[in-house]
């Protein structure tokens, strides 16, 4: 929870909606949503089952070869089975006190201008949390993993040939990469190398930036440690999440005694952020309480591989910035 407390001026919320603008407007700002890395998992019915897991499960895949049509050879019957995902149903709170918002809102809907902000503070919140996720799950998938930073010299640094060795963990599903993850620093040096590609519409508005034709999220949480710089590449798709049904989502609070009178707006959040394949599988004991904290999600002791590594549409690729 992250609160904020001061006095209070007179601004009046409608929890209903509030609410709808916040959901809306929390998708529009996050970098990920926007990308299309992180999708509603709309097969989800969040509310409809009691429990802290969220159990996901899916068919395997067909392996194997066809067989030879053959008299008197009687054909194999290969089983058709099923496995199961698993992921955690977070639950979140944000609470600010409004007076430092009136200005701000004065000659315009403070509905909308409020839960703009919010939105704005939840879809930092959404990308924190998705970066430690990423972090403990993909520890897990080796096979989905590209490593250059103990190499000598420049042979650890990031250039155009490793990032493209990197897409190859994909193997021939390397086109289904979509869109990369990076530290700023990380984007400054491929545009020293002038390797960014400005995308713009119609009519020249700049939409995003891409690299080998992959969308660029930029994000100075993704993890630096020692001069190793963490980056990550990324399916359509890749990373599910779904709205759950505080049972009061959204409320104005006022304390008559606190500061001569106190007003603060609090926002509840049910909801699952899931990278696909991977499952949510902690020892005992995790969660410490009701809901995983961001340090237990990047905790690889939590997970375990669900999918195939090439159906996990995630790469994490590590690498320097300059030679050590």
């Amino acid at each position: 929870m992250v609160t904020l407390t001061t006095a209070s001026g007179d601004l009046e919320v409608i929890p209903e909606i509030f609410n709808d603008y916040m959901i809306e407007e929390t998708s529009e700002l996050s970098a990920f949503a926007a990308s299309g890395v992180l999708v509603p998992m709309t097969e989800l019915e969040l509310g409809k089952k009691a429990g802290k897991l969220v159990h996901m499960p899916f068919w395997q895949d067909l392996a194997g070869d066809d067989q030879i049509l053959d008299t008197g050879t009687d054909i194999d019957v290969a089983i058709f089975t099923s496995k199961e995902d698993q992921a955690v149903l977070h639950g979140r709170a944000l609470a600010y006190g409004a007076t430092d918002l009136v200005e701000a809102l004065a000659g315009d809907d403070p509905i909308k201008s409020l839960a703009y902000l919010y939105a704005a503070k939840w879809a930092r919140m959404w990308q924190k949390l998705a970066i430690c996720t990423l972090n403990g799950a993909m520890a897990v998938v080796a096979d989905n993993i590209s490593d250059i930073s103990e190499l000598s010299g420049a042979a650890a640094v990031w250039d155009s040939d490793a990032f493209v060795d990197a897409n190859q963990k994909m193997g021939d599903r390397k086109d289904q990469l979509v869109a990369v993850a990076m530290h700023s620093a990380t984007e400054s040096l491929i545009a020293k190398q002038d390797g960014i590609d400005t995308i713009r519409d119609s009519e020249g508005k700049i939409l995003y930036t891409a690299y080998q034709g992959k969308r660029i999220i930029v994000d100075d949480g993704m993890p630096v440690s020692n001069g190793v710089y963490t980056t990550y590449l990324f399916g359509m798709g890749a990373m599910g999440y779904q709205e759950g049904a505080p049972k009061v989502a959204s409320e104005v609070y006022r304390n008559p005694l606190t500061n001569g009178g106190q007003e603060s707006l609090i926002s509840r959040r049910l909801f699952v952020m899931h990278p696909r394949g991977i499952k949510w599988d902690p020892a005992s004991g995790v969660p410490a309480k009701d809901a995983p904290t961001n340090a237990e999600m990047a905790d690889s002791g939590n997970w375990t591989r669900a999918y195939e590594s090439q159906n996990i549409r995630i790469v994490q690729f590590k690498h320097r910035l300059a030679a050590a």
